[in-house]
């Protein structure tokens, strides 16, 4: 399915090119004046202006339905789902702390002992 899309995608994208480099700009008024635009009489004598108007519409359609349909057949297709995923899990209760005798003494905490610099180099 995808590659018969694919396939339809890229004979859509030459078409899309093709028909709006068939397309005259808006600066072709001016050609007009010297002589030039005369002879385009086979789309009728308003031009091919609406008509390719309306093909340059349909096949950008074309287009944009093929690209969403290619972006959902090359996702990936998981059987999960992420918050399924995310539900807390049970754990085990920590030990309650052990109990401290009066009177026992407390030692501090000792500093890491220190590292010597390391002499520079020469």
């Amino acid at each position: 399915m995808s590659l018969a899309l694919a396939v339809i995608h890229i004979v859509v994208c030459f078409l899309l090119i093709l028909i709006v480099l068939l397309q005259t700009g808006k600066g072709a008024d001016i050609g007009a004046a010297f002589g030039g635009g005369s002879s385009q009489t086979l789309f009728g004598s308003a031009g091919p202006g609406g008509f390719l108007t309306k093909i340059t519409t349909g096949v950008a359609i074309i287009f944009m339905v093929t690209s969403i349909g290619l972006a959902y057949f090359s996702s990936p297709k998981t059987g999960s789902s992420l918050i399924k995923d995310t539900q807390p899990k049970k754990t085990v209760p920590a030990p309650p702390p052990t109990p401290v005798e009066k009177g026992t003494p407390i030692a501090p905490a000792q500093p890491a002992p220190a590292q010597p610099a390391p002499a520079p180099g020469k």
